[in-house]
């Protein structure tokens, strides 16, 4: 059976979804990739700007990145909780981008609340439902609790591939009948 390409895009403003992405990317054996923002985010007018961004859900220009998520069977899709919401780096993302995804699944790192709702809004981006979704606190990162989040994505992650290899066994069968 051939391996499943899988990609880990990020975006990151203080560091912890970035040492998420990190962790994922080497526990999967998955490319990684960060966007990057064209807009500064530094200082007290970065953070109020993050926050505006996430309540009005805007868009942000991004660079280009260097991978195709179309050629990945997986694209993990990770954002900082901003404002109880998805940040706009990772929204715009999703916005030109995921609907080119075969199959998503969502992390976020988040200080308070709002893991939930970015993942709607993650999904409403892209028009795709996450096959998992992995939500890990900031004062969680490089611990045991994220060490097990990320067992059990992956446990997620490869009962969702059983499914899709099963269902196109399936269709294949049907279309030899």
């Amino acid at each position: 059976m051939q391996a499943r390409r899988q990609l880990v895009v990020f975006y990151s403003r203080s560091g912890f979804t970035r040492l998420l992405a990190r962790a994922l990317a080497e526990g999967l054996g998955a490319d990684l990739e960060e966007l990057k923002d064209t807009r500064k985010r530094s200082g007290l007018i970065g953070y109020l700007r993050c926050g505006w961004e996430s309540t009005f859900q805007r868009l942000t220009p991004l660079q280009p990145i260097s991978v195709e998520p179309k050629d990945y069977d997986l694209v993990l899709v990770g954002t900082p909780v901003w404002n109880a919401g998805v940040s706009s780096p990772v929204r715009s993302f999703l916005v030109h981008h995921g609907v080119r995804c075969k199959n998503v699944a969502f992390f976020c790192t988040y200080g308070g609340s709002g893991s939930e709702r970015a993942f709607r809004q993650m999904a409403a981006a892209c028009g795709k439902a996450p096959v998992a979704t992995l939500a890990v606190r900031d004062k969680e990162i490089n611990g045991p609790v994220q060490r097990d989040r990320i067992a059990q994505l992956t446990r997620q992650l490869e009962a969702a591939a059983a499914r899709s290899l099963t269902g196109a066994a399936s269709r294949a069968e049907r279309q030899n009948d």
